[in-house]
């Protein structure tokens, strides 16, 4: 997405207003439940392995930075930060912003993002840990947004413990025109 300019930036009241008027669809106690449940399946499946986690920034941060608190297991940390927009409204060839530093050949890789909505991006992540030689790939959303659009039919989260309608969301991770991810639930702005 391009930078905007001091002139092009909403204003504080109409970013409030956003908020004030949202519908909450999941609270952050509805949150916290799923981010335990999803912790108790990667701690069954995972916790013995020594997995490496990857966070899609930037919606994964908040998701991952929840979810790693709740993992009693050795694991390693590292980020990526790949685009199929780079500026445009259309998506395009996967562009790594900032590539893993951790290397995948081998290791058990959770791939953390805050939502699964068409899928394109992390259907190119997946593709990508493959040719990387990774051992073993599983996904973690926060949110799976319910729709017959994903790029790849049949494209599903291994770790998910929270659905929500065909709306535009924000929270969580998730932002509305670059804010709002730090709010502590998931919301859709009234009439989106």
């Amino acid at each position: 997405m391009p930078r905007l300019d001091a002139d092009s930036l909403p204003r504080l009241a109409d970013m409030r207003d956003v908020m004030d008027n949202a519908d909450c669809l999941i609270s952050q106690r509805e949150v916290e439940r799923a981010l335990d449940r999803m912790a108790d399946e990667i701690t069954r499946d995972l916790g013995d392995r020594l997995p490496v986690f990857y966070c899609v920034m930037n919606g994964g941060l908040i998701t991952t930075g929840h979810l790693l608190t709740r993992l009693g297991f050795p694991l390693e940390v590292d980020y990526l930060h790949a685009t199929r927009y780079r500026g445009g409204l259309r998506g395009g060839e996967l562009f790594w912003r900032v590539s893993p530093e951790v290397p995948m050949a081998g290791r058990h890789v959770v791939i953390v993002d805050d939502i699964l909505d068409e899928g394109a991006t992390l259907a190119a992540i997946l593709n990508y840990c493959r040719q990387a030689g990774a051992a073993s790939i599983a996904t973690a959303v926060l949110v799976d947004k319910q729709h017959d659009r994903k790029a790849v039919p049949g494209l599903r989260a291994d770790y998910c413990s929270l659905n929500v309608t065909d709306r535009y969301v924000f929270g969580f991770g998730m932002d509305y025109q670059g804010y709002w991810r730090n709010a502590p639930g998931i919301y859709a702005p009234k009439g989106l």
